[in-house]
């Protein structure tokens, strides 16, 4: 991916981590121009995928097939120089004790969430059940983008976007569709683990075919 443009820029490049398929470039590129439209931002993008995709060694469980994006709460930084945007400060906006949004968080912030959701490419947004709960409670002309926000754990700083299998990947299997509705009865908190689980290392042969190479 281009390591910024109108609306974004990538963060921690060292990482090596800003490759995924085109879709999700393409996916990236309008969500910066409508973020710019929208007159906040720019965004933040963080992980996407390593060079040949598969599982990383730190730091997420997905993030192996080039579909997946995270995109940081963070918006009040101007566009910096590449050197400036490493390890840059990566704010928690849910308090620990009460599980509650604080005051840093505002309603840009839910309209970045409504404009990411807001492409038939998306499958899946996961959030804190914190942010889920605020924007349930929000007014809305249009809900049905709800349903693709879904509450999950360590999402308390950041969006995670994920795309649904592009037609030209026949080998690629979506999940199952989200339960029909809004998703806003009965949000449960989602408190960070003590304990994460470790990426799998058991890859189909295509995947392995690739990563050999």
């Amino acid at each position: 991916m281009p390591l910024e443009g109108i609306g974004y820029q990538a963060v921690d490049i060292e990482r090596n981590r800003h490759y995924g398929h085109p879709s999700l470039i393409a996916y990236i590129e309008r969500l910066g121009l409508r973020v710019n439209e929208a007159g906040f931002g720019p965004m933040l993008v963080g992980d996407m995928a390593q060079p040949r995709g598969g599982p990383m060694p730190y730091g997420h469980v997905s993030h192996q097939t080039g579909l997946d994006v995270d995109i940081w709460f963070r918006l009040d930084l101007p566009f910096l120089e590449r050197s400036e945007r490493e390890e840059l400060e990566q704010p928690i906006l849910v308090d620990p004790r009460t599980q509650r949004l604080d005051e840093r968080w505002t309603a840009e912030h839910a309209e970045l969430i409504r404009l990411a959701a807001d492409d038939p490419r998306v499958a899946r947004i996961f959030v804190d059940g914190a942010v889920k709960r605020d924007l349930c409670e929000r007014e809305w002309d249009d809900r049905s983008w709800l349903r693709l926000v879904r509450p999950w754990h360590s999402h308390d700083e950041h969006l995670h976007v994920r795309l649904r299998c592009p037609p030209d990947q026949p080998e690629c299997i979506d999940q199952p569709a989200p339960p029909p509705g809004d998703g806003c009865n009965a949000i449960a908190a989602t408190p960070r683990p003590e304990v994460y689980p470790s990426p799998g290392r058991s890859l189909p042969p295509a995947c392995r075919a690739i990563l050999e190479q």
